[in-house]
């Protein structure tokens, strides 16, 4: 779905109420030059790599697949399990639940804790390597931000404009919005309160967790939570 400037019922603007702009993002790919062949070299290059390229190994593999259900887990957990063969420790690599953590830091330090603990109680595995072309290469994500044509100013406004915007949107405002604000919430949850007013809505949309479902579903989940607000439902 594409964005376009699509017909959206305007209204005057509500006092006080500043306007929502959706935006959405390219998110490019770009290497940082550095690969790991066994599980104490990916750590120690989990340690140092930018934020940039914990995101992308966390969360640009859910936008890449977000038709799937349930999403693929992590770049880290895949790697572990499916290339170097340590099951277990992929296995707990997958269950971390990315929603506990605000921000990227958090992230990378409870995926390092996972792998040095794994490592502590499994030696052998320190040894462990895979063939050359088989090695963990850590990728980095650059953001292009770019507006749509959707600036609105009433609930009703943006239940027609979230109809119409591309997932790419909604990827932008729902999970990069998290890491941005660094709190448990996201830019739609934010504007329903602090603009609307609505904040029995806002924490409905907040409570949302979007890494248990497509990208379209969630877009679906959004809009019968507003239309059950505006009672069209």
């Amino acid at each position: 779905m594409q964005e376009s400037p699509a017909t959206v019922t305007r209204s005057p603007s509500p006092a006080g109420v500043k306007p929502f702009r959706f935006h959405t993002s390219l998110v490019l790919q770009e290497s940082t030059g550095l690969r790991a062949a066994t599980l104490p070299t990916l750590l120690k290059l989990l340690h140092t790599v930018p934020d940039s390229s914990v995101y992308y190994h966390t969360h640009y593999f859910l936008l890449q697949h977000h038709y799937l259900t349930p999403e693929p887990t992590n770049d880290f957990a895949y790697w572990v399990s499916e290339v170097l063969r340590e099951t277990l420790l992929g296995e707990q690599l997958a269950s971390i639940d990315t929603m506990e953590h605000a921000t990227l830091q958090s992230l990378r330090q409870t995926i390092t804790g996972a792998i040095e603990r794994y490592l502590e109680a499994h030696p052998t595995a320190r040894v462990k390597f895979v063939s050359e072309g088989q090695e963990f290469f850590f990728m980095k994500a650059v953001h292009v931000i770019l507006p749509t044509p959707y600036a609105v100013s009433t609930l009703l406004e943006f239940a027609q404009a979230l109809e119409r915007v591309s997932v790419q949107s909604i990827y932008f405002h729902v999970f990069d919005a998290r890491l941005r604000l660094s709190q448990p919430t996201n830019d739609f949850a934010r504007w329903m309160t602090d603009q609307l007013g609505l904040k029995r809505l806002g924490e409905e949309v907040a409570r949302l967790d979007p890494y248990t479902q497509t990208l379209e579903t969630l877009r679906a989940t959004l809009l019968a939570l507003i239309r059950q607000e505006l009672g069209l439902q």
